[in-house]
């Protein structure tokens, strides 16, 4: 008699109570989230000039404008009623919040405010996955491979490109790094790492090829976790960098991935979530940038991921019972 053999495809259920509960209010808790993040934003001492709009209030009026996807003058309705709440102090121009967005001195702000919106799930996230994707911003591009293409006139769109770090239970991104579409993933894990090591207590973390080298597994492992990366075709075991490596990390964790697939792989697949995370990006906030300049480009992309960081925060609270306390972080 002939057993089966067929496979029981893994379901995970869904806490829909809480899922719609958490889709229901999301609008109302990402603002008041939101306005506690900015308070902690230290105001610049201003010497010359009119009186500005305070950093904070900038901040929180381009923010809610990527949240809501809408245009300037379609925004305005909601950022006034965010005024009436007390929100803000100053309702700007809409014409100003395209100004804003434009600014460097928002750079920083946004990045420091995307680590502190993910501190309240600390509790929760030991594993982590690291990967990069791609933001188009629309313009064209000269293809500088169009010689493999045999068309010189071939064209391509231009796109930002996002390097994070992200829980692989709620999907929060820990930290994240800008670049242009050309630069190699290799670089920015080393402060990937770092930055999510000086908030979270990492158990594993998951990447893929792009990111093998003997360097990057030293980094995670003296931060205390597990390195699930997988090696290239031509490494082996007596690899050029086995012969650097005194401890004998690289043959250890080759060996590992070339006998214990099964096991390798069981780990390895919760890297699928960096994933879901872009993906989860770019479906509610969109994956293409409105803005034209470099600086404005970076900064939307940041308030992309913030406004990511605070909806997993929000679904947080709703299913795992976490309460954020910003002012506290």
């Amino acid at each position: 008699m002939i057993e089966s053999t067929e496979k029981v495809r893994k379901t995970y259920p869904q806490q829909w109570r809480e899922y719609t509960a958490a889709q229901v209010n999301e609008k109302a808790q990402f603002q008041s989230l939101l306005f506690e993040l900015c308070q902690n934003i230290e105001e610049p001492i201003q010497h010359m000039g009119r009186p500005r709009i305070s950093l904070a209030d900038r901040v929180y009026a381009v923010t809610y404008k990527i949240y809501e996807c809408l245009s300037g003058r379609r925004f305005m309705s909601d950022l006034r009623e965010a005024k009436q709440r007390g929100y803000l102090e100053t309702m700007p121009h809409f014409n100003s919040i395209s100004r804003y967005i434009e600014s460097e001195e928002l750079t920083p702000v946004l990045r420091q405010l995307i680590i502190e919106s993910s501190l309240p799930l600390k509790a929760v996230e030991y594993d982590f996955a690291v990967d990069s994707s791609g933001f188009s911003n629309g313009q064209t591009a000269g293809w500088f491979n169009a010689k493999y293409t045999k068309k010189p006139d071939a064209k391509m769109i231009d796109w930002v490109k996002v390097h994070i770090m992200c829980g692989v239970s709620t999907h929060v991104v820990t930290s994240v790094e800008v670049s242009e579409r050309r630069d190699h993933d290799y670089k920015f894990f080393q402060p990937l790492v770092e930055t999510t090591a000086r908030n979270f207590k990492m158990r594993e973390i998951s990447a893929d090829k792009a990111y093998s080298g003997l360097s990057n597994l030293r980094l995670v492992v003296d931060n205390g976790a597990q390195p699930f990366i997988p090696f290239k075709k031509n490494t082996t075991d007596h690899h050029w960098r086995s012969y650097k490596d005194k401890s004998g990390l690289w043959t250890r964790m080759w060996r590992f991935y070339q006998y214990k697939q099964d096991e390798f792989k069981a780990h390895y697949h919760k890297r699928s979530n960096v994933e879901t995370t872009f993906s989860m990006i770019k479906r509610k906030f969109g994956e293409r940038l409105r803005t034209k300049t470099e600086v404005a480009q970076i900064n939307e992309v940041l308030c992309k991921i913030l406004c990511h960081n605070l909806c997993c925060v929000i679904q947080s609270m709703y299913e795992l019972g976490i309460e954020p306390d910003f002012g506290a972080e």
